[in-house]
């Protein structure tokens, strides 16, 4: 979840008991969940500025365990446990005091947070009469309201001055965070960019791992062995693959070493949280994104009858968002027509399945799912350069290159030169789009019009 917006779960997973014990696991509404623990830690006679103060810290410190993915990320079923040795008081099927319960009702989508961070404050809290701790004392909050103090001075006075009160803007289901598939070589994704991220961070604490010079969500070879490095130190297998156990143990290692489950955090800043990707495609936008889904889901719907072919126009029309049902209805999705993270995901398998199967063809290419820039080697490359190679002899604004299979600067440059040429984004690098107009304009110069992937499919799967 750390790569995304922070919202109010519908829902929270409780474990009865400490966290390795065999107690049973509750799932019940968030708002119950924020109720109930309320009502067990805090009494209904305190002073309101009190009881708004506690609800503000114990809903904080809910969210703070669902955000980090606390226990999810070390392979636990559930979100919080009900024991105060490590959270908080929670008591199943108790009753519930009324101006609590109002209160929660009202408070249940604010929480804190440090200024200049972005995640929910770890808002650590005791007592304050049996037990004493770094964060707020629930006795103390008493005393401060009662000389006066409103709810955002209690918690500066236990929290200090850098904090805010924010409103979470929506309640939904909580989804996981893993993509739900492995994150391969070639994948250019929002979620390889928080891979990225995540890695350069922990590599500070763990120097064995190497850094990523460029976290810009392109799964290349510097990636793959960053990753591998990463399985190594933390004894997972040594594939260079983004599985479940390493995603959730890369979440893990990021948040202990980040301290964003302490009251003393290093706190997430917004640059950590930007992505180079939209997270949802909708008709309307207009872009090299919506360009690159159209190819993938083109070359789809060449070769499965019950997917609408398309244009790939990079504008997301009428048309490509009846080509996205379509595809959402043969996948089993929700037919939206709106290309969320599960769609697209499943998009991605379905054209990796087609690369796999479908022989190579002279004129017809698929783009390998390997985006080709300076420093990259491969038969990938080779063709890159005999293609622009060929394209130069009837275009002398692009240079010739050998075929060596290096991508170095000279291959660079006629990428560049090619861009330019046909009105494409110049960053010397042969990601989808670039392929596709690069292997495109290739094949009509040499084979004739009508030879695209998604123009000439070998055959039909029905």
């Amino acid at each position: 979840m750390l790569e995304g917006e922070v919202f109010i779960p519908e829902t929270i997973t409780v474990h009865l008991g400490l966290p390795d014990s065999d107690a049973a696991n509750v799932t019940i509404p968030y708002i119950s969940y924020l109720k109930n623990v309320a009502c067990s830690e805090i009494y209904p006679t305190w002073p309101e500025n009190s009881l708004r103060a506690n609800i503000y810290v114990i809903n904080t410190y809910a969210l703070n365990r669902i955000y980090t993915e606390w226990y999810r990320s070390r392979g636990y079923p559930f979100d919080i446990t009900n024991t105060t040795q490590y959270d908080q008081a929670f008591v199943y099927g108790r009753e519930l005091f009324e101006n609590i319960a109002q209160l929660c009702e009202e408070l249940v989508r604010s929480y804190i947070r440090r200024q200049g961070s972005f995640e929910p404050l770890f808002s650590a809290f005791c007592d304050g009469s049996r037990t004493t701790c770094a964060g707020l004392s629930q006795w103390g909050t008493v005393a401060l309201a009662n000389q006066g103090m409103i709810p955002y001075e209690i918690l500066q006075y236990y929290y200090g001055n850098d904090i805010d009160i924010v409103r979470a803007q929506e309640i939904r289901a909580r989804t996981p965070s893993y993509p739900g598939m492995p994150l391969t070589e070639g994948m250019v994704s929002n979620d390889v960019q928080t891979v990225q991220i995540q890695l350069n961070r922990i590599a500070q604490n763990f120097p064995a791992i190497p850094k990523i010079p460029e976290a810009d969500g392109i799964f290349d070879a510097r990636t793959a062995e960053s990753v591998r490095v990463f399985q190594s130190v933390f004894n997972l297998t040594q594939t260079g693959i983004v599985n479940e156990p390493t995603w959730y143990r890369l979440s893990y290692i990021y948040v202990s070493v980040k301290r964003l489950a302490e009251l003393q955090s290093e706190g997430l800043d917004y640059a950590e949280l930007q992505r180079n990707y939209p997270n949802v495609l909708r008709e309307g936008d207009y872009g090299d994104a919506v360009r690159a889904f159209q190819y993938y889901l083109a070359v789809i719907g060449a070769y499965y009858v019950s997917v609408l072919p398309l244009q790939i126009t990079g504008d997301f029309n009428a048309e490509t968002a009846a080509s996205v049902r379509s595809f959402q209805q043969t996948y089993g999705l929700p037919q939206t027509g709106i290309v969320d993270r599960r769609t697209w995901n499943d998009v991605y398998r379905a054209y990796a399945g087609i690369l796999t199967s479908e022989p190579a063809q002279e004129c017809v290419r698929l783009y390998p799912n390997e985006v080709l820039r300076e420093g990259v080697r491969g038969e990938n490359v080779r063709l890159l350069q005999q293609y622009l190679t060929y394209i130069a002899q009837f275009d002398d604004n692009i240079q010739p290159v050998s075929d060596t299979g290096y991508f170095g600067p000279l291959t660079r440059s006629a990428v560049q030169a090619f861009q330019r040429e046909y009105g494409l984004t110049v960053n010397g690098q042969v990601g989808v789009v670039t392929w596709d107009a690069i292997t495109g304009v290739y094949s009509e110069m040499r084979c004739g019009s009508g030879k695209r992937p998604y123009q000439a499919p070998g055959y039909i799967i029905r």
